[in-house]
């Protein structure tokens, strides 16, 4: 089965709503311009990719192509059920890179009342934050977000390099990242704030059947 990227998602998102609105398929060029984009050869590429992977069908009428939303079974996410994007990190070829190729559906319940655009999924790969029984492996909810408090556990990304879960401390013009509970000082990672990035709070987990 195929998983849509990002991109391919917005461009599915962006047909279905103009479809819904008007009743016709919008142009190349609308969707370059709602993606903020120039290029309309880089939009049909992605239509392209869409009809082969059976997203979407194009049939021809009056001379003109019409794009239709595909009935595969990588078409529309069901009722009651919401896709939920991984949060974008750097991976450098590790295994979260691996499991950002699988989708994360889930039960719209379960976002309460956060917005699927709002939440991610990260893939934890230390047990730094065990004592709050997050550990390796485990999936993660996060809500997107830069505005964080002392003791939240967070998403921050080191140097451009890493991203590590941990409870977020400002310590004057450094960032202290903590692991839950009791530990060894070696384990907190201190840094000037210009060195590391929060990109989202933690709301929730999800843990793989073993």
């Amino acid at each position: 089965m195929h998983t849509p990227t990002r991109r391919q998602r917005q461009v599915l998102d962006i047909i279905a709503d103009h479809i819904k609105s008007n009743g016709y398929r919008p142009s190349y060029a609308y969707i370059a311009r709602r993606l903020g984009l120039n290029s309309r050869a880089g939009i049909a590429r992605i239509v392209k990719d869409l009809e082969d992977h059976g997203l979407l069908t194009r049939r021809r009428e009056n001379g003109h192509f019409n794009i239709e939303l595909g009935s595969s079974g990588d078409g529309p996410t069901p009722a009651g059920v919401v896709l939920i994007d991984w949060l974008e990190v750097p991976t450098n070829g590790d295994r979260r890179e691996s499991w950002q190729r699988r989708p994360v559906l889930l039960p719209e319940f379960i976002l309460g009342f956060q917005t699927p655009d709002r939440i991610r999924a990260f893939l934890v790969e230390d047990d730094m934050m065990a004592a709050a029984d997050i550990r390796e492996d485990d999936v993660v909810l996060v809500e997107l977000r830069k505005g964080v408090r002392d003791g939240d556990p967070v998403i921050a990304i080191l140097n451009k390099e890493r991203a590590v879960l941990r409870k977020y401390y400002r310590a004057g013009a450094r960032i202290e990242l903590r692991p839950a509970g009791d530990h060894d000082p070696d384990d907190v990672i201190l840094l000037p704030a210009d060195q590391i990035e929060i990109v989202a709070l933690y709301r929730g987990l999800l843990r793989p059947v073993a």
